[in-house]
């Protein structure tokens, strides 16, 4: 959605956001991106509009060594505000936590966790859990 401003003689278009925006902030980079809830395309792994499927849409290295299968902890996050958007814990991914390092009550696995409606989001990519150098590079 778009609203137009008028400035002197011309005028610049807007970007307003809908009732209907997620706005998801991924520390410690700062990066903030947001998509309309229930379109953003689905990038095959994790579950569809995870943290995970979050970041992969917008190029932000969120590691996920099982390809998002909860089968391991490497798209641990921990998230900082907004958990009441985003889906319960399933036991799997309890189970998985268990073995995560530096676990805490926000800990989550960004492959599990989706986003179950808009609003905004700041979840923290763990520095131990920021691996920039992979094999892709």
């Amino acid at each position: 959605m778009s609203e137009e401003k008028t400035h002197g003689s011309g005028a610049a278009t807007v970007d307003v956001p809908s009732e209907n925006t997620v706005e998801v902030t991924f520390l410690p980079e700062g990066k903030t991106v947001t998509f309309e809830h229930g379109k953003l395309p689905y990038k095959y792994h994790g579950k569809e509009e995870s943290l995970l499927d979050v970041a992969l849409n917008f190029g932000i290295r969120l590691d996920h060594a099982c390809g998002g299968n909860c089968a391991c902890t490497t798209c641990h996050v921990w998230v900082k505000e907004g958990a009441d958007l985003i889906s319960e814990m399933e036991d799997d991914e309890a189970d998985k936590l268990d073995m995560a390092a530096d676990l805490k009550l926000n800990s989550r696995l960004g492959c599990q966790t989706v986003i179950k409606k808009p609003g905004k989001l700041v979840v923290e990519i763990p520095a131990w859990n920021r691996n920039y150098i992979s094999e892709e590079h």
